[in-house]
């Protein structure tokens, strides 16, 4: 609500306002927001960001960037910064095991990704169907 009431009566604040009804603050990175939007717009919206997924015991097993509970996708937004060590690499491979071994289909989202419209909804889509099929 003050961001909308700084940019009353500026250049493109009508055009703004539009965006700011997409934001999310729960995004950690310029390529969630932007995976998330392709989804939103492909109408595959995700229904949970930096959602938690654990074990019945309570463990943490990981948090996915985008996901949809009922057929169990969890979309990742690899960024080369956050993901593009060894180490992170690794991290990565491990938290999506337990992720598949818990019955979750992980899908992994670069830049070059979201430059194509309708790749993401569509990658999407298609896992949503499979799960729903098992």
């Amino acid at each position: 609500m003050v961001i909308r009431s700084l940019i009353r009566g500026r250049r493109g604040a009508v055009a703004a306002r539009t965006y700011l009804a997409e934001a999310d603050g729960r995004a950690q990175s310029p390529l969630e927001t932007r995976s998330r939007l392709r989804c939103v717009d492909g109408r595959v919206p995700p229904d949970a960001l930096q959602l938690e997924v654990r074990d019945d015991d309570g463990y943490l097993l990981g948090i996915g960037d985008l996901g949809w509970r009922g057929p169990r996708v969890i979309a990742e937004a690899d960024g080369r910064d956050a993901h593009g060590t060894p180490e992170a690499v690794f991290a990565d491979r491990r938290r999506q095991n337990r992720l598949v071994n818990a019955g979750w289909t992980i899908l992994r989202f670069t830049w070059q990704d979201t430059l194509r419209p309708d790749y993401i909804p569509e990658t999407v889509r298609q896992a949503i169907a499979a799960a729903q099929r098992r």
